[in-house]
């Protein structure tokens, strides 16, 4: 039987914890309000890190996310952090699967069960959003963009780029950066 003590301090934790979350989604809102005016890229940036931060610790979605069959509310909350905080580097099945705890093959099940996609899929499509927001925010060459968010070379990212967007990394950069002041 767990003493109400204990109790208390595992209810504590979990308080601490929320509100450190709600720090960092508060920090990245006032940033995003400082930087509206004069970098849109930066601020939509961090809006949408703001977003995802929300929408993994909404209390709400304990009881959406946790589907019969696929991943625990903390198990999605953990993966969506490891990979966030690893696009640039090789990201593996079987890492995803240790940070869980979880096998590889139920790993992928349940994953796909909770997120819709497999876990490659959901992965580039992160390494993707990664690289747009840093087109926006620099003028940093392709190939560099491509090698910061874990993509092989500037190729291998037009090649994903064109085929989740519909179109190249180049002509989409264009389309949505804002034009010089005058």
């Amino acid at each position: 039987m767990i003493s109400s003590q204990h109790a208390i301090r595992a209810g504590g934790h979990e308080d601490s914890r929320r509100r450190g979350e709600a720090g960092a989604i508060h920090r990245l809102l006032r940033d995003a309000l400082d930087l509206l005016d004069s970098d849109r890229g930066a601020a939509a940036v961090n809006l949408a890190r703001a977003t995802q931060l929300m929408d993994a610790v909404r209390p709400g979605n304990a009881d959406r996310n946790a589907i019969p069959g696929g991943l625990a509310r903390w198990q999605i909350v953990s993966t969506v952090r490891y990979v966030e905080a690893n696009l640039e580097r090789q990201i593996l099945h079987k890492h995803l699967a240790a940070q869980v705890r979880l096998s590889c093959g139920y790993f992928g099940r349940a994953f796909k069960q909770s997120f819709g996609k497999s876990p490659h899929s959901y992965v580039m499509e992160r390494r993707i959003e990664r690289a747009k927001a840093l087109m926006l925010e620099s003028q940093a060459p392709l190939c560099d963009i491509a090698l910061a968010c874990g993509l092989a070379d500037q190729a291998h990212f037009s090649r994903v780029f064109r085929r989740l967007t519909g179109s190249t990394p180049l002509a989409w950069r264009r389309q949505h950066q804002q034009a010089p002041a005058q």
